[in-house]
């Protein structure tokens, strides 16, 4: 793998600002003038995050992920946010220097991709286990591979919102059903109806049958103590979604390194 730098406009050949008269400039009618570079701004649903910049139109290189990778190159123009100001999450190495764009919208980059007849609208993120990893614009997983449709919201499809019928944490299912859950809130965690949560957070306690403890500097409630000698005992968590089809999380966990603390 090549060691990428952080990207650059002003080191691009090919890069310019979107224009504040742009039709994919939301923030338009904000500007000054026409010809003014376009701002962004996103807030997300992590507490106190967000993104704020101007929108670039650069050229993206994609190769296959087939054998022949190097024989089946491409050139797309796509949009992505160059941020100048970053907080919350993101000034911790999340997303130092702006967004890429994967949402929804007319202006996501697989969207843009898509409309250009290049690949299928739909992409996967894949992970390795020292967080490093690649995206696959066109992916659409294994055909066993099960889904469930997204919901829109005020009649538009804004962000990845779902409809989920129960969950079960282990073999204990809610009573509470129908509910609305964002897989993907841009800053990584899935976000549920409060309500909802508590519940799913109780019974996610009791299974484990281990002491909450709390860590410094995270807002989660649900923290236990572990280390290489002593593991909790885990329960997996299930979505369920129409006509049978569901998501398991078998280690529903976020692990915060070095610290001996596990938070779910």
């Amino acid at each position: 793998d090549r060691d990428l730098n952080e990207y650059s406009p002003s080191a691009s050949s090919t890069s310019k600002h979107l224009s504040c008269s742009h039709r994919l400039c939301d923030l338009g009618t904000s500007c000054q003038n026409p010809k003014q570079p376009c701002p962004y701004t996103m807030d997300y649903y992590t507490e106190n995050t967000s993104s704020s910049g101007l929108l670039v139109e650069d050229i993206l290189h994609l190769i296959s992920g087939g054998d022949n990778a190097l024989k089946n190159s491409v050139q797309a123009s796509v949009i992505i946010g160059c941020g100048m100001k970053q907080s919350g999450g993101y000034l911790d190495g999340v997303a130092p220097d702006g967004l890429i764009g994967l949402g929804l919208g007319e202006i996501s980059v697989p969207s843009l991709l898509a409309k250009a007849g290049l690949i299928r609208n739909s992409f996967s993120m894949c992970f390795d286990k020292d967080d490093s990893g690649r995206i696959f614009f066109g992916d659409q997983g294994p055909a066993t591979q099960q889904s469930t449709s997204f919901l829109a919201s005020n009649g538009k499809y804004i962000t990845y919102i779902i409809g989920v019928e129960t969950c079960c944490i282990g073999s204990s299912c809610l009573k509470q059903t129908s509910f609305k859950a964002i897989v993907d809130s841009g800053s990584s965690f899935t976000f549920l109806p409060k309500e909802v949560y508590e519940t799913i957070a109780a019974e996610f306690d009791r299974q484990v049958n281990d002491t909450i403890t709390s860590f410094e500097g995270y807002p989660w409630k649900c923290c236990y103590k572990s280390s290489s000698q002593r593991l909790p005992k885990l329960p997996s968590v299930k979505l369920m979604f129409p006509q049978n089809n569901s998501f398991v999380v078998n280690n529903p966990v976020f692990v915060i390194y070095g610290t001996q603390v596990g938070v779910s």
